[in-house]
């Protein structure tokens, strides 16, 4: 029995590290907004935002080797990795400005100042971090980047990773100071637990979004089950984001908006092995990123974590992929066959052919057994112990499948945005850089589908992001107050 329908003006649908971005920027530019969030399971950053199933990273392109693609003739790439630490200067803009107005507590709660390292060996693969670094540095928003070949100045970097490493192989590693080490979950549940004083707010947990459609009247009817006591309840919204992780696509598809047709999604979970003994994890304080696996997806690149989690010190290494039909971790094994729409059917067949060497890898990565793992462990911890690491479940993603006019269909990688022509329903679907970049990419939400509203909230939006309408890729003096502020304030200096 569905009970009368709720009238709210935004519904949220996911409750995590975007979700919480998403609402607490919204009460910050209308406290008498009525906001309503609903998380399927019992309680907030349960899923992709849970600090054991992500990286950690605050993703800026300081060592992500996949941000700075090497050319044909050997050139590299930096475009994208100038969006990218642009676009995180944007999260820690806005971070600075919730712990000024105590909505956040000291940062050390949730961000944790960890160098940022590239790591390579190998002849090609040194030469590629060399002109790298050398684009890379030449830039201010990477001037820091210092780059080395010294086997004894890596050993001060590294000295779990250079221990007993083979003398006769060619290595370099670059190094960031102003590296961060983030946990998504607490900064989550805390911007939540802010939102939860506000008279217009309500946090619906164990609420799974069961349907959605747009009425004559533009707005939006939202069916939920209450799965914690039956039911169905129903609610009436101006304005739907669907930010659930792996479960917006399916959300989307039934949203029947146009912008929607086309789009499917590949399922790629993922693992880690995490050490927890003392004597090891204090070798180790940095985050350092290798070269992907031909045929990896980005979100498998190889990396050795620093992790802090309630102020307790691990590592984790990984992620090792693996496949299952599920979008999210507490999924259904129908997920991805329910998805299949005849809209999307032929670009997610043609994403598929042409995808093969990601198919084969992941297979290979299913196969893998612990001595497999632990032989990878080696390349980047070559006195690695078996019985020292344990073997985790990390989170689940969904990779971006979207109609292409050459070959039918294709597999993006990184985030995007899908919303309806009207700007009462927009989607965040993707992985990585997601959880980093989502204050950026919020504020471009807002903006999008509510232009009637700029006037009246760009005040406020300069309040929470400084450096609103600059380049920070271009504007050299913003950018250097700009971090200046984000240093004092989150401790990164």
């Amino acid at each position: 029995m569905v009970s009368k329908d709720s009238q709210v003006d935004i519904a949220i649908v996911g409750g995590g590290i975007v979700s919480a971005t998403l609402a607490t920027m919204f009460a910050e530019l209308q406290d008498d907004l009525r906001i309503a969030v609903f998380e399927r399971l019992g309680g907030v950053a349960e899923e992709s935002s849970k600090a054991m199933n992500n990286a950690g990273t605050g993703h800026a392109a300081n060592c992500e080797l996949n941000y700075t693609p090497e050319k044909a003739d050997g050139s590299v790439d930096i475009a994208k990795a100038l969006t990218i630490n642009g676009a995180f200067e944007v999260s820690l803009q806005f971070w600075s400005h919730l712990v000024e107005q105590g909505i956040l507590p000291r940062p050390i709660t949730f961000l944790n100042r960890c160098p940022h390292l590239s790591f390579v060996w190998g002849e090609a693969n040194t030469r590629f971090l060399r002109t790298r670094q050398a684009r890379l540095s030449a830039h201010p928003m990477f001037a820091d980047m210092r780059i080395t070949e010294d086997r004894a100045e890596l050993a001060e970097w590294m000295p779990l990773v250079m221990e007993g490493r083979d003398a006769g192989v060619p290595l370099a590693a670059t190094r960031v100071e102003r590296g961060t080490d983030l946990d998504f979950g607490s900064l989550s549940r805390t911007m939540f637990d802010h939102l939860k004083t506000r008279k217009a707010f309500q946090l619906h947990v164990s609420h799974e979004v069961k349907d959605l459609a747009r009425g004559s009247d533009g707005r939006w009817r939202v069916v939920v089950e209450d799965k914690a006591n039956g039911g169905t309840k129903a609610f009436t919204a101006r304005f739907v984001f669907l930010g659930a992780g792996g479960g917006a696509l399916p959300l989307l598809l039934k949203s029947g908006i146009p912008e929607s047709r086309g789009y499917g999604g590949f399922p790629v979970s993922g693992q880690w092995l995490v050490c927890n003994k003392p004597e090891i994890v204090a070798r180790h304080a940095t985050k350092v990123y290798g070269k992907a696996t031909i045929g990896a997806p980005p979100m498998s690149v190889p990396h050795l974590d620093t992790r802090i989690i309630d102020g307790k010190s691990a590592l984790l290494f990984g992620p090792y992929a693996g496949f299952t039909t599920k979008y999210l971790k507490a999924g259904s094994f129908l997920d991805l066959p329910r998805s299949v729409k005849f809209s999307n059917l032929k670009p997610m067949l043609a994403a598929g052919w042409h995808n093969l060497d990601l198919t084969r890898y992941l297979i290979g990565q299913v196969l893998q057994s612990p001595s497999d793992r632990v032989k990878t462990l080696r390349d980047f911890v070559p006195t690695a112990r078996l019985e020292d690491w344990d073997l985790e479940i990390a989170g689940q993603r969904v990779q971006i499948i979207k109609r292409d006019p050459k070959v039918g269909g294709k597999l993006e990688f990184g985030t995007e945005m899908v919303a309806a022509a009207d700007g009462t329903l927009a989607a965040l679907l993707g992985a990585s850089p997601g959880a980093s970049t989502c204050a950026a990419t919020m504020v471009d939400l807002i903006l999008r589908c509510f232009p009637e509203q700029k006037e009246a909230w760009l005040p406020t939006i300069r309040k929470m992001v400084p450096s609103f309408g600059h380049d920070l890729s271009k504007d050299t003096e913003v950018l250097k107050a700009v971090r200046d502020r984000n240093n004092a304030v989150l401790g990164l200096g």
